[in-house]
């Protein structure tokens, strides 16, 4: 998943970030920015948010978890209907206020310091 663990095997870089939105506990939230950083392309945010807003088929990635960097809810329209990213982050207890994620530096799960 990190460059380190991918290091001699040709990776595609949405399973990569799919691979680390399925590590996001539950009840915690991250950033598009902060998954791009932790696979080693800091410029690529927007990719990320391509990558996720291509997971929606699978109900093992949990896209619902990954935010804009100020903790707004921008995937939502992406989901069927769009009010469902925040009621999957309600269901586990995030509290969302006007498509925003309420306390968003505390629940903020970094990858690159989470997974160390």
């Amino acid at each position: 998943m990190s460059k380190k663990a991918t290091a001699g095997k040709e990776h595609n870089f949405f399973e990569d970030v799919h691979d680390v939105a399925r590590l996001i506990p539950k009840g915690r939230v991250t950033s598009y920015g902060a998954i791009a950083r932790y696979l080693g392309t800091a410029m690529s945010a927007r990719m990320v948010g391509w990558a996720m807003n291509a997971s929606h088929m699978s109900k093992d990635i949990p896209a619902h978890r990954v935010v804009n960097s100020q903790g707004l809810l921008t995937g939502k329209h992406h989901f069927t209907p769009p009010s469902s990213m925040q009621r999957r982050l309600e269901k586990e207890k995030v509290k969302v206020v006007k498509d925003k994620v309420v306390d968003f530096q505390k629940i903020f799960w970094d990858p690159s310091k989470e997974l160390l």
